[in-house]
């Protein structure tokens, strides 16, 4: 595949530095660290409002701008980059997506058009437990939410953990399971307000101060049928690991932005610093280093983009009634490359720019520990490298154990 971006991708992308450049300063990522909310409301709504952003992939009768996913995936890129903190991956690359891939129509007519309009903001919940064993927090095993079913609606009871933007989200969409259901069968996704009695949401520090997760808490909330997306007796788990490949794709994006900006920061601080009567970046050994960075940053990017291109495939078929099974069967392994390679690629990086920066690009004055903690929050977030080259294995296999074709 030969990929290039358009003239109109190109001027997305050339807005977007130029935005973030002069919003999402150290300063400014700093500021909005040391805040509970963990973002600027203002700044938020001067992205919803100028820039639009948060409607790029929403389609046009839903109040969008109707993009596609390559151009999203510019986004993160350059949000990545920047360190941006706001709730743009978890509205867009998780609420937005859920809406679109399990919503009904009426439910989509909701919630997509407040979104849109910058008036609210989404995530989803999965993981009911807080231990991460074996990386197994995000596959079906991981939902213990209950749904009991109860009159014309459900009563829901459970908690979920690693919720990103919870705490702030105004509408959450939460996985639960049927009372007796395992594994892949009785999951449903539920869209519940998170000012509903009874919805209980709390910031839970991590290391990555950047972007802030939270515990949400719910014990017998009562929601109508008309909260539960996709369709009646039918399990939501296909629905909503194409959401989860969607946003592996999205924070795969953001992991290779950050991996880009974390090398050219450590390239040019070892063209500053001087050993020896010369600067560092005139060593063979640090070249070396420097190289192996860059064509990592170079087959992220690679990766990234080929995934973008088949998340956009099979989005636009929910719209349409074309039969695109070849390239939904593609997703999951595209997701999958992306997710691995560049959670590897932004964590070898950063963890180099703390090596080549002598140390101090662990103290707080330097902003290589920003990236080196991103880096291992997205890293373990959706999955490690380990995770999604196990599934592109399982993906390559048949039931017999023999490589198919």
């Amino acid at each position: 595949m030969e990929f290039a971006f358009t003239d109109e991708q190109e001027m997305i992308r050339e807005s977007a530095d130029s935005f973030l450049q002069d919003v999402s300063t150290s300063e400014a990522v700093r500021a909005a660290m040391a805040t509970d909310q963990g973002f600027d409301s203002e700044l938020w709504q001067r992205l919803c409002q100028e820039m639009y952003w948060q409607a790029l992939h929403i389609p046009e009768e839903y109040g969008g701008l109707g993009l596609g996913y390559v151009e999203l995936a510019i986004l993160f890129e350059e949000m990545g980059r920047r360190l941006f903190c706001s709730p743009f991956f978890s509205t867009v690359a998780m609420g937005v997506n859920a809406l679109l891939v399990a919503g009904n129509e009426e439910q989509k007519q909701q919630w997509l058009p407040q979104i849109a309009e910058g008036s609210l903001t989404a995530t989803l919940g999965l993981a009911s437990s807080q231990q991460n064993r074996d990386n197994r927090c995000w596959d079906a095993s991981s939902v213990q939410a209950t749904a009991r079913k109860e009159g014309d609606g459900y009563v829901l009871s459970g908690s979920w953990h690693f919720v990103p933007d919870g705490h702030t989200a105004g509408l959450l969409i939460l996985a639960a399971r049927e009372e007796g259901s395992k594994g892949e069968v009785g999951i449903r996704l539920f869209a519940v307000s998170a000012d509903s009695e009874g919805v209980q949401s709390h910031w839970t520090p991590t290391m990555d101060q950047t972007r802030k997760q939270a515990k949400v808490e719910i014990d017998n909330l009562f929601v109508s049928a008309d909260c539960c997306l996709g369709g009646e007796g039918v399990s939501d788990w296909p629905a909503l690991e194409q959401v989860l490949q969607l946003a592996s794709v999205a924070i795969a994006a953001e992991q290779a932005g950050g991996a880009r900006q974390v090398m050219e920061l450590t390239i040019d601080y070892t063209r500053e610093r001087v050993q020896f009567g010369r600067t560092i970046a005139s060593f063979q050994a640090i070249k070396h280093r420097a190289a192996d960075m860059m064509l990592q940053v170079e087959c992220a990017k690679s990766a990234v983009y080929y995934a973008a291109c088949v998340a956009d495939e099979v989005l636009k078929s929910l719209s349409s009634s074309e039969q695109v099974s070849e390239v939904k069967d593609e997703l999951p392994e595209a997701a999958a490359l992306a997710k691995a390679y560049c959670s590897d690629a932004f964590f070898h990086c950063a963890a180099e720019s703390i090596q080549l920066h002598g140390g101090v690009g662990f103290t707080w004055e330097y902003d290589p520990h920003l990236y080196f903690k991103r880096a291992k929050s997205t890293e373990t977030f959706l999955g490690d490298g380990g995770l999604h080259r196990e599934r592109i294995a399982r993906q390559l296999l048949d039931d017999s154990g023999q490589v198919k074709g």
